[in-house]
């Protein structure tokens, strides 16, 4: 017999032919209850269930109704592919005011999750014009075709600032998997924002070059002085010898007459990264990482981060921009295969 106080897990359909079977024998249900191991209630229950139909199966429980029909779930869902931007509260609240339903945001999630949602942070990527787009393309084209041989020679340079205070800035978007690079799902930003410091830095697949601390404002001259002082240094630092390649990207600084001329009389050969395009530089990647060594100290003002960033760039060892730029083939087939716009670089 089955134990009282729990609920009996229910009969299956063979169970329920052999209570039908044993009851037109003439068993009673006391006895019928000890041959199936049932309580002599549930016996009764299902001989007067059963007894006059040939179909066993227990009809469909049609259960609580549910609040929303399937126009309104749709257009849930529509709302996150028009805006992913949108919070469950606020689409709680759209439909609350439109469809006269009181929904909670816990079953605005359940919706979207059900149709294949996730609520993510979105990845901040720098918005790209269609011209650029085209340049990237044909960049990423040109170049595919590049051994490691070659991308070994190029010495990639950036500026980047780095904060006191770090702030992600982050931004939840609903999203389906896999889909974290569609322009909707992208958080576009600005290169640079905030206080701290202001660094130039180059690198090569042999190690890290130079890393400059730029106290004045940034324009082509103070730009010029670093390439002068050291370019070269940083070349003769990371044996690339006479035929190496520079890399810098589009700002207005780097493009400037005085500094392009300078750069035609003391490169051997410049490497035309396209605009909009920090996907391609790997130092980007390395910035990256030099942020993540800082986080680990207690830094309080300025000069303390000075010195914490020179001692961190100087761990940087080769085995890491090595793998920065042999990644270099991997990015270029990312552009074309997005067709110019973002990649997961």
């Amino acid at each position: 017999m089955c134990k009282m106080g729990r609920k009996a897990r229910e009969t299956i359909v063979t169970e329920r032919k052999i209570i039908l079977h044993l009851f037109n024998e003439g068993h009673s249900y006391s006895s019928i209850a000890n041959i199936v191991n049932r309580s002599r209630f549930t016996i009764r229950s299902i001989i007067k269930r059963f007894s006059n139909i040939e179909n066993f199966v227990s009809a469909v429980r049609c259960g609580r109704p549910e609040k929303l029909s399937v126009r309104e779930k749709r257009k849930i869902v529509n709302i996150v592919k028009e805006k992913p931007t949108s919070s469950a509260s606020e689409i709680a609240a759209y439909i609350n005011e439109n469809f006269n339903k009181e929904v909670h945001k816990i079953t605005i999630r359940r919706i979207l999750n059900k149709a294949g949602y996730r609520s993510r942070v979105a990845r901040r990527k720098p918005t790209i014009s269609k011209i650029n787009q085209e340049k990237r393309l044909k960049f990423a084209n040109d170049y595919i075709t590049k051994e490691n041989d070659f991308w070994s020679t190029v010495l990639f340079s950036d500026e980047s600032k780095f904060n006191i205070f770090q702030n992600d800035g982050r931004t939840l978007v609903w999203r389906r998997s896999n889909t974290e690079l569609d322009p909707k799902n992208v958080q576009n930003t600005v290169k640079h924002g905030g206080g701290g410091v202001m660094v130039w830095g180059c690198m090569s697949s042999s190690g890290v070059g130079e890393l400059v601390f730029i106290d004045n404002i940034m324009d082509k001259y103070v730009y010029l002085d670093i390439l002068k002082n050291n370019v070269r240094k940083s070349v003769e630092k990371l044996n690339l010898g006479r035929q190496f390649v520079f890399q810098q990207d589009n700002d207005p600084k780097h493009t400037a007459y005085l500094v392009r001329q300078w750069i035609v009389f003391n490169t051997p050969h410049l490497l035309p990264t396209p605009p909009q395009s920090p996907d391609l530089n790997p130092i980007e990647h390395l910035w990256a990482h030099l942020g993540k060594c800082i986080k680990k100290h207690n830094i309080t003002n300025r000069q303390q981060l000075k010195e914490i960033l020179t001692m961190e760039w100087n761990k940087i060892s080769p085995e890491i921009t090595k793998k920065l730029v042999h990644s270099m083939s991997d990015r270029l087939r990312a552009v074309i295969n997005n067709k110019g716009l973002h990649t997961k670089y």
